[in-house]
């Protein structure tokens, strides 16, 4: 096996003296593991900072063996590692892809959004710019796992307009009308998600409680200890930013 191809960093385990094993999300080739020689060295560890764009060389003898990896600099995030909002994103993001996906399915889509999100980190002047990226980033893993909501129409009425909440059993959409007997029982369903458009703060925090309650039932599962607490920091520090800590 040998792929010659550019890759997002996502995750790094030391392993060694010096090396580590990094976890490497690529557009054809899915999530793929590759041991570093170097890795926690001086040239090579400030380029496998998760969330880095990287140039990536693996080659195993067999499809079972753990492929050795070279990597090569073309787009270093560490900049926003010094912004503890970006940081917690950045953190939280590359921590959720590299748990939840199987090594070496293509995932062409989630890669496109993985660095389109990271991109609207870095270019963005304040949190509230991408927000919504993440959120929608979330959703769109949860689809491409077999988990997508339905956020077309009520669950119960067949409804395509006045969508304001989401059944926490169904993850279907659920209509003004047929909502009201249930108050307090329904995930609230931001407008943005349903019609487009920006978000304020309030709708991006009903956006990431959405996706954070489907994430965490159907993806994360018994193994939500080792990253949750990657969300958690992002979610404090967003509610400091919107002033409703």
């Amino acid at each position: 096996m040998r792929i010659v191809t550019p890759a997002i960093v996502v995750a790094m385990r030391p392993h060694g003296e010096h090396g580590a094993v990094v976890r490497l999300l690529t557009p054809e080739h899915g999530l793929q593991a590759g041991y570093v020689r170097g890795a926690r060295g001086r040239r090579l560890r400030p380029v496998l900072i998760p969330g880095n764009l990287v140039e990536a060389t693996l080659s195993a003898r067999t499809e079972t063996q753990l492929a050795q990896a070279m990597v090569e600099p073309v787009r270093s995030r560490a900049p926003l590692l010094q912004e503890p909002l970006p940081a917690a994103a950045i953190d939280w993001v590359c921590a959720l892809t590299a748990t939840v996906l199987p090594e070496g399915q293509p995932y062409a889509t989630l890669y496109q959004a993985l660095d389109g999100l990271i991109g609207a980190i870095e270019a963005a002047p304040a949190a509230s710019g991408w927000g919504s990226s993440l959120v929608r980033y979330e959703l769109l893993l949860l689809a491409e796992q077999g988990f997508g909501l339905d956020l077309g129409q009520c669950a119960a009425s067949g409804a395509t307009d006045r969508l304001v909440a989401v059944s926490p059993r169904s993850g279907r959409a659920v209509s003004a009308a047929e909502a009201a007997p249930y108050a307090g029982k329904l995930l609230p369903l931001p407008p943005f998600l349903v019609g487009g458009g920006t978000a304020d703060w309030p709708d991006i925090l009903d956006g990431l409680r959405l996706t954070g309650h489907f994430l965490s039932r159907d993806l994360l599962g018994d193994r939500v200890a080792p990253v949750e607490a990657a969300r958690d920091r992002l979610i404090e520090r967003l509610r400091r930013a919107a002033g409703t800590a």
